[in-house]
């Protein structure tokens, strides 16, 4: 009745790529910002508002990553205690 909970992992090639993704997006925004032709505090200001998006992305991808794993274990602890239940349940008990 217990079942046992495959961990998914990324391979190295997706973590890898993710990384590169992210780098050169970062890199592309910022020559993007840097060759702006305008004011020197418009590409400041573009570049603050630029990290700011980037740690609020971080931020929010491991509030949405927490609060995915703490629903796995809640539900865990519920199976263990249904698992429990029923194994010490005896249906001919009150026959």
């Amino acid at each position: 009745m217990s079942e046992t909970q495959v961990k998914q992992q990324s391979t190295a090639a997706f973590y890898g790529q993710a990384v590169l993704s992210f780098a050169v997006a970062i890199v592309a925004t910022a020559i993007g910002i840097f060759r702006l032709e305008t004011d020197a505090w418009v590409r400041a200001f573009l570049g603050i508002a630029v990290l700011y998006l980037v740690t609020s992305a971080f931020t929010l991808a491991k509030v949405i990553r927490d609060r995915q794993e703490a629903g796995q274990i809640v539900s865990r602890v519920d199976q263990a205690r249904l698992e429990k239940l029923l194994a010490e349940h005896d249906p001919f008990d009150k026959l």
